[in-house]
């Protein structure tokens, strides 16, 4: 009786715990494999739990990836160094790859970042337009923006129109961030560019190659991270280049 009464509080301990892992971590078949099985070398299930941690990771990370951006922009009043067309181009990247995975009822953990992203991209291009004082025009765009997001999400936007946006991806962020590195070339500095967020961004990229490939088996998603990876590593190599180079140490010079 003593041992059944241990079982059952250890069965009952056990239920939300396991609950948490078939839905965020793994299959069941995984689950039996590791609790049941002991069997923790299994390497098809090491490869989902990692993918699945790695998502949630982004994810989670991706709530404040932008965070730093939007603040430096905000305490110093000023926009310098950004480029409006970068942050645009960006933001179509993320708009094609969020109704893409929808679309294609991809599972969250290999696309949640987005949504997170898209928010932030809005609030810093809003940011760059304010502060370059075009307030009205900012808000415009934010309100344009949401308008388009509920269009294209809707059944009313084919899925060949959604496919395209995603194919639209990769030269989108190639532009994008070239625009970005050849600002910051022009600039002699990085301006109000966030360290913080540069090099977060080009981490999550790395992460998402194998995440994509793992949890939706997509070519497509996975050599859009693949690029955004290279052009994020560009921007990457000269916030480190230029980390000693700031607008008014540029200003002092001249």
């Amino acid at each position: 009786m003593a041992d059944d009464t241990v079982l059952d509080k250890g069965s009952s301990v056990m239920d939300p715990i396991k609950g948490l892992l078939l839905t965020y971590f793994m299959p069941e078949s995984c689950y039996d494999e590791f609790f049941l099985n002991f069997n923790f070398l299994d390497v098809p299930c090491l490869k989902i739990v990692l993918s699945k941690g790695l998502g949630i990771g982004i994810i989670l990370g991706s709530v404040m990836v932008k965070l730093p951006q939007i603040l430096k922009l905000m305490g110093a009043k000023s926009a310098e160094g950004l480029s409006l067309n970068s942050v645009m181009l960006e933001l179509l990247a993320i708009t094609g790859t969020m109704a893409y995975s929808i679309a294609n009822k991809f599972p969250f953990s290999a696309w949640g970042e987005a949504l997170f992203l898209m928010i932030q991209t809005v609030t810093i291009g809003f940011l760059i337009q304010h502060y370059g004082g075009r307030t009205n025009r900012g808000l415009f765009f934010v309100v344009v923006y949401f308008g388009l997001l509920i269009l294209l999400l809707s059944p009313v936007t084919p899925m060949s129109v959604v496919t395209y946006m995603q194919a639209s991806n990769m030269p989108a962020i190639i532009i994008g961030r070239l625009v970005q590195a050849a600002c910051n070339f022009s600039n002699g500095h990085t301006g109000q560019l966030s360290a913080i967020s540069v090099f977060l961004l080009f981490a999550g990229s790395l992460a998402r190659i194998f995440t994509s490939l793992q949890e939706t088996g997509d070519s497509l998603m996975a050599l859009t991270y693949v690029i955004s990876s290279i052009c994020n590593g560009i921007i990457t190599l000269q916030v480190l280049y230029y980390w000693n180079n700031s607008p008014e140490g540029k200003k002092k010079k001249e």
